[in-house]
């Protein structure tokens, strides 16, 4: 099992060379969309560094493929949907909910409790964001605000806004959370109330 997580790990690198050469795009330009520093990503792709979910997050989004397909994850029985969570920083667990290359990516995210001394390093990259809170508190920092968002309560903003997710020490929270490139944003349809109901009120 630890053999195969390495290759899958090793093998990493050579893909992300290969999307960012098929992009046209430099180490620098990448860095600038990212948030990821040239020498780390130039690291990654000679395979000096192994990536963690933080860095893949950004470069799938960036990319417009799935992480699956950044490590070469083996399918599910049903190819459309894979819910194997990963790990992630500070031992949060990230879900996908969706396989599909390009597009809006749903992701379910649990987090534990945090702490409400910790400093925030928000970080900005190319894409737009729909966060949808499940259970618990979400501490949001967008650029200049600092927002507590309850069970039930959304946010959607512009990625190239720095942006920070974290819990607080009231207990974990989970959320859901749309990820889309660029200009790209979720459309949310409301019910029109202009037309009569069937009894005519």
């Amino acid at each position: 099992m630890s053999d195969d997580f390495d290759t899958t790990l090793d093998a990493v690198g050579a893909r992300l060379k290969h999307l960012r050469l098929r992009r046209e795009v430099t180490l620098t330009q990448l860095a600038e969309a990212t948030g990821i520093s040239a020498s780390t990503l130039s690291r990654l792709e000679s395979g000096l560094r192994r990536p963690t979910l933080e860095q893949l997050l950004p470069l799938a989004r960036y990319y417009g493929v799935t992480i699956d397909s950044l490590v070469d994850a083996p399918q599910s029985a049903d190819p459309r949907i894979d819910l194997r969570p990963l790990a992630g920083w500070g031992g949060s667990v990230i879900i996908p909910l969706t396989r599909r290359p390009g597009g809006i990516q749903a992701y379910k995210f649990v987090l534990p409790a945090g702490d409400d001394d910790v400093v925030p390093e928000p970080r900005s990259h190319e894409g737009y964001d729909w966060a949808y809170v499940l259970n618990g508190t979400l501490r949001l920092v967008l650029g200049d605000q600092d927002l507590l968002l309850k069970a039930g309560e959304a946010a959607e903003f512009d990625t190239r806004t720095p942006h920070w997710f974290g819990a607080t020490s009231a207990g974990p929270v989970e959320y859901l959370s749309l990820i889309g490139r660029q200009g790209e944003r979720a459309h949310v349809r409301a019910t029109d109330n202009s037309r009569p109901s069937p009894d005519g009120r």
